[in-house]
């Protein structure tokens, strides 16, 4: 068969490819990030793409803007020097003007990278070195500070860039621009060289790098992972089937977008299904915003499902008595329905009927309140969460499901779907991609959404790859019978004890993690006698337990210091060591009474405890306790 009419699927109008992963990688014709894009605006037009809040107020931008803005800011940066095959930098919080530059650059042959606006400007010039950019978008004074700073160190860097004027009005600095200047800059570009921008995008190629996506780097350095336009698709053609968007969804973008997982859910997904996008004010508001929008799909790491959860819990409580006893009893319904309904099995009448009166007197109202009235679908993804909080969502009537991937198979690999779910897992392979264990327990996968290798790092990109190609994920985990995937550590983290012992210590660390009191762990033990562990308890349930226990504390180390809540840590530790061996139960903790935010050392931008760090910096507390 020619592999160019291979046969197609339509999934809500958008023609895929039959068999996933089947090269070429197509999206209704497009094998390229920027076609697609191209091919969208121009059908789509004066279609709403985007809404961004301006002065408390919602305002809405359409294809025709989203490709305008891309194209002067592609075209700009091309005016300025921007090579095919240069990287561009953009330091910002979520906004419209990410996504304008993201393309733009893209379009034009250059490859977008993404800065958590968490690094610092040590960190940020090391990103631009290694990378070599040409050049920085930032979003504001605040971040523009981190260049200034460092500007001496990154000779490299052509222009900065600057999304908002506020406070910059008397900004006078050669390398500075601002990005309606860069607008203006394309615009006249244009005018000298009319249809180029489109004669760029028709050059890309499947096999072209479009994303720079630096690793959060637990250990040493960030590396950047090259990632394709085939890899994109291909995690688009499987997405489509796992985690179906259709074009009249409505979604909320608020996780970093130059992590891969909200660039797929917020971009690369949309930009497919036709969807639209309502950007977040700010991490802070994104409760709120979520009311306001109602979006149909929403994916968020497990500490965001574990706020709301709170949140509910904490309503609960200050209701009346008659709405505690109510609020209890429609959740006990939920629970009923939800042991059928997430296995996949048919719902006895009699729970359906019980669940259907709480539904309309209870549920369906605390879904409105929490702006989940309209969800299809959760997802949940990056780290491990508690079976009892997905059971929780589905018996108030929003489904969530639990996946897995990593920036280096462009974010996506396993998932569970509302039909094929298995809880405690991370599902199935999606279509396209396949799984298997080494004999050292190493999940691998083997897919087009494989990424290319790392940024100028070939040593490291072949220690990524098995001899016959398939990516080591340094994940350990074991796959069942029928295929569900559950991962249980990293390879690297396994501990060896003084007696010989290895042990896993993710597993023993997610589980306490699934305690609302605990927000991160980390198992120390290796070359010693037996386990202990460093805690970070979560500040705004254990304040809570405090103010209802009438426990005196004045901060953050005094409330890690009060003996109640070192002994209600302990209760939670002990219920966690029964489910464990001997040899992997924990003897004895210790609380890190400091708030670690994204800034420090011992954190990742995707707010990951760095073992190495943590063990170093706080080596007093654990030599306490050997």
């Amino acid at each position: 068969m020619n592999m160019h009419t291979q046969p197609t699927v339509q999934i809500d109008g958008v023609t895929y490819n039959a068999t996933p992963g089947q090269r070429p990688l197509t999206v209704d014709g497009c094998d390229t990030i920027v076609k697609l894009f191209a091919q969208r605006c121009e059908t789509l037009g004066t279609r709403t793409a985007h809404r961004e809040k301006d002065f408390g107020i919602w305002k809405s931008y359409s294809w025709r803007d989203y490709w305008d803005h891309a194209k002067w800011i592609g075209l700009g940066l091309k005016a300025l020097g921007l090579q095919r095959g240069e990287v561009v930098s953009i330091l910002s919080e979520d906004c419209r003007e990410w996504l304008y530059a993201d393309m733009g650059i893209q379009g034009v042959g250059g490859i977008a990278s993404g800065v958590y606006t968490t690094d610092s400007a040590s960190q940020l010039a090391y990103l631009i070195n290694d990378s070599d950019s040409r050049f920085l978008f930032v979003e504001n004074d605040e971040q523009l500070d981190k260049y200034l700073e460092i500007q001496d160190q990154v000779p490299g860097l052509t222009k900065v860039i600057i999304l908002d004027r506020e406070g910059l009005h008397d900004l006078r600095h050669d390398k500075c621009v601002f990005v309606d200047e860069l607008y203006d800059t394309g615009r006249a570009y244009e005018a000298e060289n009319h249809g180029v921008f489109e004669a760029e995008i028709a050059k890309s190629r499947p096999e072209d790098t479009a994303l720079l996506i630096y690793t959060s780097g637990t250990t040493g350095m960030p590396k950047g992972a090259m990632i394709c336009n085939e890899n994109v698709l291909g995690t688009i053609e499987s997405g489509a089937r796992g985690l179906a968007v259709y074009k009249d969804d409505e979604q909320l973008c608020f996780l970093p977008l130059c992590h891969i997982l909200e660039r797929n859910v917020s971009v690369y997904f949309p930009l497919a299904a036709r969807s639209t996008v309502n950007f977040a004010e700010s991490p802070e508001t994104v409760f709120d915003n979520m009311q306001e929008v109602s979006p149909s799909t929403f994916f968020a790491v497990p500490r965001v499902w574990e706020k709301i959860y709170s949140r509910v819990l904490v309503l609960a409580q200050e209701a009346t008595p008659i709405g505690r006893w109510a609020f209890a009893q429609a959740v006990k319904a939920g629970g009923k329905r939800a042991d059928y309904v997430m296995q996949g099995k048919p719902v006895p009448g009699g729970v359906a009927a019980n669940f259907a009166f709480w539904d309309f007197a209870v549920l369906r109202n605390l879904r409105r309140m929490l702006g989940m009235d309209k969800m299809r679908r959760g997802g949940t993804g990056a780290a491990p969460i508690s079976p009892e909080l997905l059971k929780w969502y589905w018996s108030i009537g929003v489904p969530l499901v639990e996946g897995y991937g990593m920036t280096e198979n462009t974010g996506l690999s396993t998932i569970n779907t509302l039909d094929i779910n298995k809880p405690g897992t991370v599902g199935k392979a999606i279509e396209g991609v396949q799984i298997r264990i080494a004999p050292d327990g190493e999940i691998q996968t083997f897919g087009a959404n494989n990424f290319q290798g790392y940024w100028r790092n070939n040593e490291k990109t072949a220690e990524t790859f098995t001899d016959d190609g398939w990516l080591r994920t340094g994940d350990v985990g074991r796959l069942d019978d029928d295929g569900f995937l559950t991962i249980t550590g990293r390879i690297k983290d396994i501990i060896i004890t003084a007696g010989g012992k290895n042990i896993t210590p993710a597993e023993i660390e997610s589980r306490l993690k699934f305690s609302h009191y605990i927000s991160d762990a980390v198992v120390i033990g290796d070359q010693r006698k037996y386990l202990t562990c460093l805690i970070m308890i979560d500040q705004e349930n254990v304040e809570k337990f405090a103010q209802d226990h009438k426990i005196p504390f004045s901060d953050f180390a005094s409330l890690c210091a009060a003996q109640e809540v070192v002994d209600l840590i302990r209760k939670e530790v002990d219920a966690v060591n029964g489910e464990f061996a001997r040899v992997e139960q924990i003897k004895d903790f210790r609380l890190i009474n400091v708030l670690l935010t994204a800034e420090d050392e011992e954190l990742t931008a995707t707010m990951k405890l760095k073992r190495g760090f943590v063990e170093k910096k706080h080596k007093a507390l654990i030599d306490e306790m050997y």
